[in-house]
């Protein structure tokens, strides 16, 4: 985190992500949605083992974009082996607030701003978070028909009763948004999910969300239409009532990269490759090649600040900045060029020498080919 973000707040990403895997010795398994292969249309499940991870969503100085820094990860292990083992099951917003209140400690003066999407979107989960010592601000999506409601008023002289939790009932979003005399702000945010700066229409507002038997929540609400209807319109809540629309906005939109990362993954760590069945192993793979993806761009900053120049271009596809192959490239060839990464012949033998420029033309060919 100090490599990265010296200062200012930590834009904290939670997500979860599928590792898929068969077999009876799976025993942390369960049946789950594929968030890769569904779509609205079509409801895929598969057998795997779900993992919540927590990441640094920071911008990376020479990749030109925010990155998610996978650090924390945790197995959510599923219903039916939580009642094997004779455990409580605990919902992904539960292993969320743990994640969170293990951050919290290792920061306790720095200001954490945790977005995720609207799974957890949770009242128990959002009135934990700003009852903190040091509170955590959490960016979620809000529904269109969540119960929002005015703050309760305050208690005349000599009423009897309990305090009233919520004033009154205010119009759902989706009234908000069809309504003509909603004022809607124009913003430009710089990075709209990857895909260059693009202008939504903004309206904004406070309010209480309550349910029954739940706290009350006070938040800020942020409506987003899109002026080019490429998009339904949606809601976003902050708990921190004093950020603007325009900085909820851009700290939401950075969630997307943590997919990026999670394929990224997959594509070149190994990640969903794993064949052991040993729950300790289980256990601690994942986590430590999800891990990996952070060390790796750890290893290439260190090179980056020294001036090496490792973004890889062809004739048919000019890059301007280096991706995770890239730095992931420019990592193994500083390694293989250690003398001790590799056990070499015995001098007794009969050796041929070969041209250095051969060997490093091969080296740096080898350390992009995955």
């Amino acid at each position: 985190m100090e490599a990265f973000v010296p200062e200012g707040p930590l834009v904290l990403g939670v997500d979860e992500t599928l590792e898929r895997r068969w077999g009876k010795r799976i025993a942390p398994k369960g049946i789950y949605r594929d968030p890769v292969r569904s779509s609205h249309e079509h409801f895929v499940k598969t057998s795997g083992l779900r993992w919540i991870s927590m990441t640094l969503l920071a911008p990376i100085p020479w990749a030109g974009r925010v990155w998610a820094l996978p650090f924390l990860s945790a197995l959510a292990y599923s219903e039916r082996y939580a009642k094997e083992q004779g455990k409580r099951h605990k919902k992904l917003t539960e292993w969320a607030w743990q994640l969170l209140l293990q951050v919290r400690r290792w920061q306790p003066e720095r200001r954490i701003v945790a977005v995720a999407d609207g799974g957890y979107a949770s009242l128990k989960l959002l009135d934990r978070c700003r009852r903190l010592s040091n509170p955590i601000t959490f960016i979620t999506r809000l529904r269109l028909d969540a119960a929002l409601y005015e703050p309760a008023p305050p208690r005349e002289a000599g009423q009897m009763g309990r305090p009233r939790l919520k004033g009154k009932r205010l119009p759902n979003l989706s009234a908000v948004a069809e309504d003509r005399a909603t004022s809607w702000e124009p913003i430009a945010v710089a990075n709209w999910y990857g895909a260059g700066e693009r202008t939504v229409g903004v309206a904004s507002g406070t309010a209480l969300w309550y349910s029954t038997g739940l706290p009350a929540v006070p938040l800020r609400w942020v409506l987003i239409r899109d002026p080019q209807e490429e998009f339904e319109t949606q809601a976003l809540l902050c708990t921190d009532l004093c950020a603007s629309p325009e900085r909820i906005i851009t700290w939401f939109v950075r969630r997307w990269r943590m997919e990026a990362t999670f394929q990224e993954a997959r594509q070149r760590l190994g990640f969903e490759t794993q064949r052991q069945w040993s729950e300790m192993a289980i256990r601690r793979t994942a986590p430590a090649l999800l891990g990996l993806f952070s060390l790796v761009t750890l290893l290439a900053h260190r090179r980056m600040a020294k001036g090496a120049d490792a973004v890889r271009r062809t004739a048919w596809y000019a890059k301007k900045h280096p991706t995770f192959s890239d730095a992931l490239g420019l990592v193994r060839k500083q390694l293989w060029a250690q003398e001790a990464a590799f056990c070499g012949s015995l001098r007794e033998t009969e050796t041929v020498k070969v041209p250095r420029e051969f060997v490093e033309s091969l080296t740096d060919a080898v350390c992009y080919t995955a």
